[in-house]
């Protein structure tokens, strides 16, 4: 196991009876990844974190955590480790404080006042420190978690459906302190949901499994070719098609089946963007907008998408 590799699972089954909800699934995550795990609801993405975590037992293969064996070494391993695992549990009628003091005496601390307040701190949560949780919006309830998970400074947090139940100010106020837990608080995040974009725009690197299986793994910049990309148009410009079939930008037309009569397709080398913009405003088309197609929805229909019986 290398000095920087922080989970290495390999091999990995999970049978129960007749279902294999997790199949030979290997994968690395390295110190400093913020590592996406993704997969249809069904795929094995919750099984293999409680397997992880020592919650369930595997039926076969390896896994190494820190350097240890789980489950031979749980203790160890889960000492280094933060987690939540769906919504937080919290007491309700006890203030954010409470809460975190209760969880951080229950794994063995005995924390300051300070050592609260800077957890709550981190989380944005210091000026609610003593608002009862019943108050607070999912979101906050979320980020008390996070709190709770952090309290005695873990390497690594695994985070499992983090976004679940929140608005879209929620979310986005999510997606920040997992970008935060790695590059203000030096934490190793795994974090496992069904927002694909939301993955995009945090994920260093990131792995898709299918029916337990691993589909696809590795960075960003792997996974994502920038000589493929899928860029999307929208024009008011009735005659754009016809402009732009008479440019040397024809043969680079998709096909759009599926979107409005206002939308072309390109597939471009992504530095040609700029080009293809100015080459549009020179063939006077008016551009409403000109972005390129979330590729990991792409991606990940394509690898996960299954023809009907």
């Amino acid at each position: 196991m290398a000095a920087d590799t922080l989970v290495q699972v390999s091999h990995l089954h999970k049978q129960f009876a007749d279902f294999k909800a997790v199949n030979d699934l290997s994968f690395t995550v390295y110190r400093g990844d913020i590592y996406g795990f993704l997969g249809q609801n069904g795929a094995g993405k919750s099984t293999t974190i409680r397997m992880l975590l020592g919650l369930i037992q595997p039926t076969a293969g390896s896994m190494q955590l820190f350097g240890y064996h789980m489950p031979a070494h749980k203790t160890e391993v889960l000492r280094q480790i933060g987690a939540i695992i769906e919504r937080p549990d919290l007491y309700k009628y006890l203030s954010a404080y409470d809460n975190l003091d209760m969880m951080a005496r229950l794994s063995g601390l005995r924390p300051t006042r300070s050592l609260l307040m800077e957890q709550l701190d981190k989380v944005g949560l210091a000026g609610r420190a003593h608002s009862k949780v019943k108050t607070f919006s999912q979101g906050m309830k979320q980020r008390l978690g996070i709190a709770i998970a952090m309290v005695h400074d873990p390497q690594l947090i695994i985070l499992d459906e983090p976004t679940n139940g929140l608005d879209p100010q929620g979310i986005a106020d999510m997606r920040h302190m997992i970008i935060n837990l790695r590059k203000e608080h030096q934490k190793t995040v795994i974090v496992s949901s069904h927002l694909l974009n939301e993955i995009e725009q945090v994920a260093t690197r990131m792995i898709i499994i299918d029916k337990g299986r691993k589909v696809i793994e590795g960075s960003t910049s792997e996974l994502f070719d920038p000589a493929n990309t899928l860029v999307e148009l929208q024009t008011s410009d009735a005659d754009a098609a016809g402009k732009i079939s008479a440019s040397p930008w024809a043969g680079r037309l998709q096909p759009a089946e599926g979107t409005s009569p206002d939308t072309l397709l390109f597939r471009i080398h992504a530095a040609d963007m700029p080009s293809l913009a100015k080459d549009l405003v020179a063939m006077d088309i008016s551009i409403s907008n000109l972005s390129k197609r979330h590729s990991l929805e792409s991606l990940f229909l394509q690898l996960t998408t299954h023809p009907s019986s």
